[in-house]
């Protein structure tokens, strides 16, 4: 598919061929000229990538009909999301992996403003752009990346539980049956277990403490045989190196043996942010990649810990793992921690430039927000808001592949 389109000598070609691959995946071969005018319009230079004024800037003379037709296309037409993503991720992962392979999986989600109760999912939540909660959309996505580009390759807007308990809203804006609530780590999870089935090639998992901060998602990775470098809280307790918890007790003889782990009075884990001040002396200066003014450095510590979230409610203490600490010199305190799965050998550069991994998907989203209009769709409907999601991907992955 790939080397086919790249002997292609003009970008006007390659597009032409793009369009061509996704109508495949359309069901009817009358979806190709609205998907070629919509994805034209979110490229096109313009402050507002709705329907309408890409109607406008793409056929002048006919804006009414083009209107008609680009709406049906977005906000109606029975085709599948997922299908799509798949044949944009087998368009532009060779494009990746030819620039390197893939380095990380980025787990993030996106707030999107709005006004009024009525579009899908819109409740006063965290949004991420404004910094503060507010009536919002939310989306969970996960990305492709390595140190060349990245791509959004799952996209599901978060339900909250109001929403999933009143059927009859649900119902109003499209919401499928099958759909019920789900937390935003819940979705990450089902996308994961997605990829990997695709046979998506394998990466580190980076994500913020919105997820990984919960013990039970970071276990669920390990069972995954996925390795991550994930965001926690100063208050995840941990064991320091050469400790772990108590063994079961000793049996008695009468009733069933003890086989859950222990902790005493005297013999406690600690927090992430009480080790980390312990051994402040450890912090290590390091840059990790160059940004637009020189290369990007911070202070970190990174030591072996074990998390010991409900250990004494298990057989086995969890394996070792990293704990790293970012440290601003100008800080009394730690800013950031993190949990990681990497190897034991992993340099203190190596860990720093996983746990930094995340950049790539914010930059995703400033690019997908500002310049082709993610946040601009004005329907209420579900199918509505992940098909325009899709369609903005997908013209997200045409650029990336161009450079």
């Amino acid at each position: 598919m790939q080397p086919a389109h790249k002997e292609l000598q003009t970008p006007e070609a390659r597009f032409d061929h793009y369009v061509e691959l996704l109508t495949e995946t359309l069901g009817h071969a009358d979806r190709a000229e609205p998907l070629r005018a919509y994805a034209t319009g979110l490229m096109l230079p313009g402050a507002r990538k709705s329907v309408e004024p890409m109607a406008a800037r793409i056929d002048p003379r006919n804006v009414r009909r083009k209107h008609q037709s680009m709406h049906h296309f977005v906000a109606d037409a029975p085709w599948s999301d997922e299908r799509v993503l798949v044949r944009v991720r087998e368009f532009a992962l060779p494009a990746l992996r030819a620039q390197g392979p893939i380095e990380a999986w980025l787990l993030d989600d996106t707030g999107i403003p709005k006004k009024g109760t009525h579009s899908v999912g819109v409740a006063r939540q965290y949004c991420g752009q404004l910094g503060k909660t507010e009536n919002c959309q939310v989306a969970v996505s996960l990305s492709i990346a390595n140190e060349f580009a990245s791509l959004p390759i799952a996209y599901q807007l978060y339900l909250p539980e109001e929403w999933a308990e009143d059927r009859e809203r649900c119902s109003k804006a499209g919401v499928p049956e099958e759909v019920t609530f789900r937390t935003k780590p819940q979705i990450a999870l089902a996308q994961l277990r997605t990829a990997l089935a695709a046979g998506v090639p394998k990466g580190v998992v980076a994500a913020d403490a919105g997820y990984g901060n919960g013990a039970e998602f970071r276990d669920e990775l390990r069972e995954m045989g996925l390795r991550y470098a994930v965001g926690v809280l100063s208050t995840t307790r941990v064991w320091a190196e050469g400790r772990r918890p108590l063994p079961p007790q000793e049996w008695s003889g009468h009733g069933r043996p003890p086989t859950r782990l222990r902790r005493d009075p005297e013999h406690q884990p600690v927090t992430a942010k009480e080790l980390a001040l312990e051994n402040k002396a450890r912090c290590r200066w390091v840059s990790w990649r160059e940004g637009t003014q020189g290369k990007l450095r911070g202070r970190f510590l990174a030591l072996r810990v074990r998390s010991a979230h409900r250990d004494y409610q298990r057989r086995e203490a969890r394996d070792e793992e990293w704990l790293v600490v970012e440290w601003p010199e100008s800080e009394p305190e730690p800013t950031k921690y993190f949990l990681s799965t990497l190897p034991k050998h992993t340099s203190l550069r190596q860990l720093i430039r996983k746990v930094k991994l995340r950049w790539r998907s914010e930059r995703d989203y400033e690019e997908l927000k500002q310049e082709l209009g993610l946040t601009h769709y004005e329907g209420r409907g579900w199918r509505g808001f992940h098909h325009h999601a899709t369609l903005t991907i997908a013209a997200y992955a045409f650029l990336v592949a161009e450079r």
